[in-house]
């Protein structure tokens, strides 16, 4: 209200003012010998008809400067004080609408710092798939985990994987969460793939999570396994410890009272077998206390080099790795490794005496390969191959699970075992590339 009483009134006398000019230039137009007033009179009607032509356009050059604003995202404009004339108020209502906008936008840009952020600095690795089948590697993980892609499309990701290109090109499927083998740095190993559907701008785009999850699967099937073990140790402890006694006892005393007599001899060595095998499954069950036990780690960085040649002597001297040759690589020759020697040392010469073995009975030229080397990500990968027989596909997944083996007079420990101390230390272990022969793959 103050504003249009303000206008009215600044309208008014700024007219009245045009009107009394014009007025004032008629007279002195009739009038002869006023030359200089109707010079002045003239100079006033156009003074004031552009003083009331700026007074009533200023409105709309404030709300055009607004707009303007508005269009071009220029939230800097100020608007105050106008010169009085009831635009004042104008001003301050244009300034403070202007404010809350800056306001806002600012408010706007730090949420969307915080969420770019948040994506950036997220555990998994984030990919946009747009229609065009091109993808962005949105965040830091993805960065880190693909930083080999050789291209923008999702053909581009083959050496990851068959499976995980077909994930990536399920555009039929809006949102599902596998577990899927992919391959980062050379080794396969299981990750959580999730995929959702949203638009920008207009267009349908999808984003896909890709999280390894190989050490937490390991680590939690690891502690199932080791439970069931430590339940069956524990009761086939307490059931056998007093057959092995009794058998034993009944054996002796057979033996006290036999005197010559054929049946009870008969039955004394049918007691004694059955002590010696109770006595044997003892001994095999009590072979795996030792897997339900975590291992403990002490880590400590030491050269690659001096630690692969001592696995060389061992392994020569040990039955196994007699008369099978050796190749050893070191790759840098100063490399170092950050881990428990002495537990690395028993999970790497247990695959080379398996290795050696599967191969002495598969051809006449047996031989086991040592590989060590640095990954691009900085973890150390260590490579055990043989020309043996190999590994049947369809054994991939079983010949790490306790109790499981493929050699006569096996115990299926070593295998279990050697997973459960890489993944204590933070590490994988796992089949190599299918060829000739069996490999398998360390990182830690």
């Amino acid at each position: 209200m103050g504003f249009e009483r303000n206008f009215a009134v600044g309208f008014g006398w700024r007219l009245l003012l045009l009107l009394a000019a014009i007025a004032g230039f008629a007279l002195s137009w009739w009038q002869p010998g006023l030359g200089a007033a109707r010079l002045l009179a003239a100079l006033l009607v156009v003074g004031a008809t552009w003083s009331l032509w700026y007074y009533i356009g200023r409105t709309n050059r404030e709300i055009a400067r607004f707009v303007e604003g508005l269009r071009y995202g220029d939230f800097n404009q100020g608007f105050g004080r106008t010169a009085g004339g009831g635009f004042d108020e104008l001003g301050q209502a244009l300034g403070d609408a202007m404010r809350q906008l800056r306001a806002e936008r600012a408010q706007a840009s730090d949420e969307a710092r915080v969420h770019a952020a948040l994506a950036d600095e997220a555990p998994s690795a984030l990919l946009l798939i747009d229609q065009d089948s091109r993808v962005t590697l949105a965040n830091k993980a993805a960065r880190k985990t693909f930083y080999r892609l050789a291209g923008t499309r999702v053909e581009d990701f083959a050496p990851y994987g068959a499976e995980f290109v077909a994930l990536l090109h399920a555009g039929g499927e809006a949102g599902f969460r596998k577990v899927t083998p992919l391959r980062i740095d050379g080794v396969v190993q299981r990750a959580m793939v999730s995929r959702a559907a949203l638009d920008r701008l207009g267009r349908p785009l999808a984003i896909v999570a890709v999280q390894p999850i190989q050490q937490e699967l390991s680590a939690v099937e690891l502690a199932a396994q080791a439970d069931l073990v430590r339940v069956l140790t524990h009761e086939i402890m307490n059931s056998m410890t007093p057959v092995v006694s009794l058998a034993e006892s009944a054996a002796r005393l057979m033996g006290e009272v036999a005197h010559g007599d054929p049946t009870i001899d008969d039955a004394r060595m049918a007691v004694e077998t059955l002590a010696r095998r109770a006595s044997g499954i003892m001994h095999f069950v009590e072979s795996y206390r030792a897997f339900s036990r975590v291992p403990v780690v002490e880590r400590r960085r030491f050269a690659a080099a001096p630690w692969a040649q001592e696995l060389v002597r061992l392994f020569a001297a040990s039955d196994a790795g007699r008369n099978v040759p050796l190749d050893v690589a070191v790759e840098p020759e100063d490399l170092t490794i950050d881990a428990d020697p002495d537990l690395l040392a028993q999970v790497a010469i247990n695959l080379l005496k398996n290795g050696a073995e599967a191969a002495r009975d598969h051809g006449a030229t047996p031989r086991v390969a040592l590989a060590i080397g640095l990954l691009p990500g900085g973890r150390t990968l260590i490579t055990v191959r043989d020309n043996g027989p190999g590994i049947a596909p369809g054994l991939a997944d079983e010949i790490f699970l306790p109790f499981f083996t493929t050699k006569a007079g096996g115990t299926g420990v070593g295998l279990s075992l050697a997973r459960r101390i890489l993944t204590a230390h933070g590490g994988t272990i796992a089949l190599g590339p299918t060829g000739n022969g069996a490999c398998f793959e360390i990182v830690i």
